[in-house]
């Protein structure tokens, strides 16, 4: 089970101050309190006090370390940090200098490099793989772009009131029927000394008929 690193600290620093407090106290009533039975053993004020200078001394000195050891990591992850594209650089170009020589790479503890073998069923699942992907995120290419073009909505003329306004339908006068003529019963000659009748009037719309000549 991990232990919750500021607890402990938290708790070893408490354990510091109690220690100090028994030093103040026993300095502070030294003349009254000479000597303590402690663990079956007799010991005077001054040994006990040195006992306990002891733990905080060790103390000290770890939180000391620790502060060194500390500063020491953080420095070594930066200098790692720092250098790390410099190694893989010195990497690729001692496998590149000495490709094929399996001694002269075993010479730095590098090993040639393996070939890279992709199976056909990889490379089909690939493909597959960036088809999808590309109709997935609509992805076209040159040809498909050029394809597609923009359209502009077509807009009505604009017309002006005296176009937009009906074109005036002439105005027929109505045409009277034609009235029928009657035809005309030929008239008989009239015998010697006989009067001759005055021929009848046509009716009214009609052409009078030609008589004939006696």
């Amino acid at each position: 089970m991990l232990t919750n690193t500021s607890s402990v600290l938290k708790n070893r620093n408490a354990q510091l101050a109690a220690d100090q407090k028994f030093i103040d106290g026993l300095n502070k009533h030294s003349q009254t309190i000479t000597s303590l039975v402690i663990g079956g053993t007799s010991l005077t004020t001054a040994a006990i006090i040195g006992i306990l200078q002891a733990r905080l001394d060790a103390a000290n000195a770890a939180q000391s370390t620790r502060a060194a050891w500390l500063n020491a990591v953080k420095a070594d992850k930066d200098e790692r940090a720092k250098t790390r594209t410099f190694r893989a650089g010195l990497r690729q170009a001692l496998q590149v200098a000495f490709a094929g020589s399996i001694d002269a790479l075993a010479d730095f503890g590098l090993t040639p490099r393996k070939p890279r073998v992709v199976t056909p069923e990889k490379k089909a699942a690939a493909a597959a793989k960036a088809k999808a992907t590309r109709a997935a995120r609509h992805t076209m290419g040159k040809k498909q772009k050029a394809e597609i073009k923009g359209t502009v909505p077509a807009t009505a003329p604009a017309t002006s009131p005296a176009a937009s306004a009906p074109a005036a339908q002439p105005v027929t006068a109505p045409v009277a029927p034609a009235i029928p003529v009657a035809p005309t019963a030929p008239v008989a000659p009239a015998p010697a000394g006989e009067a001759t009748p005055s021929p009848a009037l046509p009716a009214p719309g009609t052409t009078p008929a030609t008589q004939p000549k006696s």
